[in-house]
């Protein structure tokens, strides 16, 4: 029983720990699709948040924001292989 639970986290995380390469592969200069995509949803969300709180919100660049969830989901599937249950955390933060 114990390998075939190995087997599924290993299977599991896969798919973050792709994820995570496709981000890395596509990254270029920009950020990649991921950071056309996820631009003006950040946009928004800074825009909602200095609004609603009256402060201003610092900038972060939307590729260090990109890096970020490549480094959450590689690390976090790493740890979830290993029956980490900081790993378990880190992917569903994401």
């Amino acid at each position: 029983m114990g390998f075939i639970s190995f087997v599924g986290r290993v299977l599991f995380a896969s798919l973050f720990l792709l994820s995570a390469y496709q981000e890395f592969i596509e990254f270029g200069n920009d950020g990649g699709p991921a950071a056309k995509t996820l631009k003006p949803k950040f946009n928004l969300f800074v825009k909602l948040v200095s609004k609603n709180t009256g402060l201003g919100v610092p900038h972060i660049d939307i590729k260090t924001v990109i890096a970020a969830t490549m480094f959450l989901k590689g690390f976090g599937g790493l740890l979830f292989i290993v029956s980490s249950s900081f790993g378990a955390f880190l992917l569903v933060s994401i």
